[in-house]
Order: C-alpha cells, then sequence, then structure tokens
C-alpha cells in the first residue's frame, strides 16, 4: 500500500511539474511579446482574451493545425527527431529542480521536486548540454547551406559558453561543499549585519553571477547572442527548413531552457526559495517558500526580455571573442580567488 501511494505521489508530481513548466513556457512567450511591445512602444497581444492573455492557446492550436511541410532533399529521421530531442531534453531537466521544502501529500513526506539527488546540479547541466545534438542535428539533417550554417554556429556557441558557465559555478560549489541543490540553498540561509541576505551573489559571487548571465544568454541563444537564428544572413538558422509543430518545438525547448536557467540562477545565486520573515499558520508558511522562488524567477526572466529589446546583436567573431578571450579567463580568475578566500577561512 506505502509503495502504491509513493507511485501515487510521484506521478502527481510528474504530471503538475510538466503542467507548470509548459504553462510557464507558453506565457513566458506572452510577457516577452508584451514587454517588447511597451519597449517599442506598441501593445503586444490584445485581441485574444483579456490582455491577449489567450494568445498562447490561439498560437498552439494554430501550430497544430497548420500545413506540415517535409521538404524533399532533407534526411527525413533525423529531420524529424531533431525537434523532439531539443524539447525533451528541456524538458527532462526540471525533475531534479526544487521549488521549495519538503511537503506532506497523502501521508508520505516528499520534496517539492520530481527527485532529490545529490548531485542535482551535474544532472541539469548534464542533461541541458546535450539539447546541442536537436540544434546540430535539425543544421545538418535539413541538407541546407543556411541550416548547416545556424547548426554549426550553434554547437561552436554552446560548447564554448558552456566551459565559462561551468567554471563560474565551481566557486558557489566550493562555498557549499556540495552538489545536491537543497544543500546549495539551505547554505544561504539567514542574514549577516542583520539584514543582508546570505545569497551566493552578495558573498562574493556577483562575477560569477555576471559570468553565469552572459553565458546563460549564450546557450539559450537568446539576443544578443542568437547568431544560430540570424536572420539577417542565415534566414533562420538552423530551423529555416521547419514548420508547423517541429517548428513550434524548437521554441519551446528555447524558453523551457531559459526557465531552466532561471530556476538555477535563483538556487545558485538568488538564495533559492528563501525570502523575507515566514509567519502566519502551516498552510502559509508552506506557500511562502514556492511565492518567492517564483517571484525570483519571474524577475531574471524579465531581465532576460529586457535585455532582448534593448541590446543590438553581436557579429560572430566578437561572440566567439568575448566567450574565449574575457569570460574564460574571468571565470578561472573568479575560481582561484574564491578557492583562495575559502581556504584562508577554513
Amino acid at each position: 500500500m506505502t509503495l502504491s501511494v509513493f507511485i501515487l505521489v510521484s506521478v502527481i508530481k510528474i504530471v503538475v511539474a510538466l503542467g507548470i513548466l509548459l504553462t510557464a513556457v507558453a506565457y513566458t512567450v506572452w510577457l516577452e511579446r508584451k514587454v517588447v511591445g511597451h519597449i517599442q512602444n506598441r501593445w503586444g497581444p490584445t485581441r485574444v482574451g483579456p490582455f491577449g492573455l489567450l494568445q498562447p492557446l490561439a498560437d498552439g492550436v494554430k501550430f497544430i493545425f497548420k500545413e506540415d511541410l517535409l521538404p524533399p532533399h532533407v534526411y527525413k529521421p533525423l529531420y524529424i527527431a531533431a525537434p523532439m530531442i531539443a524539447l525533451i531534453f528541456a524538458l527532462t531537466s526540471i525533475s531534479v529542480i526544487p521549488i521549495g521544502n519538503w511537503v506532506t501529500v497523502l501521508g508520505i513526506h516528499t520534496p517539492l521536486e520530481i527527485t532529490d539527488v545529490n548531485i542535482g546540479l551535474l544532472i541539469v547541466l548534464g542533461i541541458t548540454s546535450l539539447g546541442v545534438y536537436g540544434v546540430a542535428l535539425a543544421g545538418w539533417s535539413s541538407n541546407s547551406k543556411y541550416s548547416l550554417l545556424g547548426g554549426l554556429r550553434a554547437g561552436a556557441q554552446m560548447v564554448s559558453y558552456e566551459i565559462s558557465l561551468g567554471l563560474s559555478l565551481v566557486g558557489v560549489l566550493i562555498m557549499a561543499g556540495s552538489f545536491n541543490l537543497r544543500e546549495i540553498v539551505d547554505a544561504q540561509s539567514g542574514t549577516f549585519w542583520g539584514f543582508i541576505p546570505r545569497w551566493n551573489i552578495f558573498q562574493g559571487q556577483i562575477v560569477a553571477f555576471f559570468i553565469y548571465l552572459m553565458a546563460a544568454y549564450a546557450e539559450t541563444n537568446r539576443i544578443p547572442f542568437d547568431l544560430p537564428e540570424a536572420e539577417t544572413e542565415l534566414v533562420a538558422g538552423y530551423h529555416t527548413e521547419y514548420s508547423a509543430m517541429k517548428f513550434a518545438m524548437f521554441f519551446m525547448a528555447e524558453y523551457a531552457n531559459m526557465i531552466t536557467v532561471a530556476c538555477l540562477a535563483t538556487l545558485l545565486f538568488l538564495g533559492g526559495w528563501n525570502g523575507p520573515h515566514r509567519f502566519g499558520p502551516p498552510l502559509l508558511q508552506a506557500v511562502l517558500p514556492v511565492f518567492w522562488f517564483a517571484v525570483k524567477i519571474f524577475a531574471f526572466l524579465f531581465l532576460y526580455i529586457w535585455v532582448r529589446g534593448t541590446l543590438p546583436r553581436f557579429r560572430y567573431d566578437q561572440l566567439m571573442a568575448f566567450g574565449w578571450k574575457f569570460l574564460l579567463p574571468l571565470a578561472i580568475a573568479n575560481l582561484v580567488i574564491t578557492a583562495l578566500i575559502v581556504a584562508l577561512r577554513a
């Protein structure tokens, strides 16, 4: 009986997590269109539902019923598999990301995540790094020069910036002494000097946060680093030959990766679900951490969108030079200084 209840709770968590993630993906698109619209002095979606809130639903229905073109020159097995690979790896990474404290469901004490593992950070980095295969295979299997160049750009860009992104997190791991995302959040609880949160961004990791932020823009192919889909010279890059739902799957993967990046930034640098004083009945104390976690993710995504509406796109040589000649040495320097400080404190 206990095993069946445990399985039921696990299934409930999987369904809820995927439902929340897919809903967040849809409304991140809506938020981006509204925010960038106001930045550019226009309204954004307004016609479908109040404030255009039903626009993501309308877009989804359109993609489902839109004609799915299959160019005759593509390599069909990988052409069809590529968007699935990109989306599956983007959605899978949410399985080990905690969003709050432990709760009791159907008599079982369970964490607010699908599964709690000691190497959660390594799993997230490993799964998200595999997403490049979907983009690269899409470019190659399309049998188009524009798509191939977009896929090659994406591969080189993601591999280059993954090094800086990984090194930016080592300082956090040294300070927390664990790969477990919950233990990293617990290490950031409390305050110092009575009012400053003990978040890693306030404990000497602000440079690491900057490196992480820049690498995250490049990893998710966002402006000013969206060179794999630069329409000025590549038409639309690796997804030039895609249409209908397969085209939508690439963008669902992109926005799901944005949310994953925001979750990791919140957990590693912004204190996770730690927030102002917890008070009130037990139900409120259980909900508040999730609320603070969601607020931090929203703030991070808003910054993402704000940058898109503000900065121009880099040239490709500028993008690679910035990653190898600036971010990588800066990440190594931050790692060495953090290690020395922690060693001196010991």
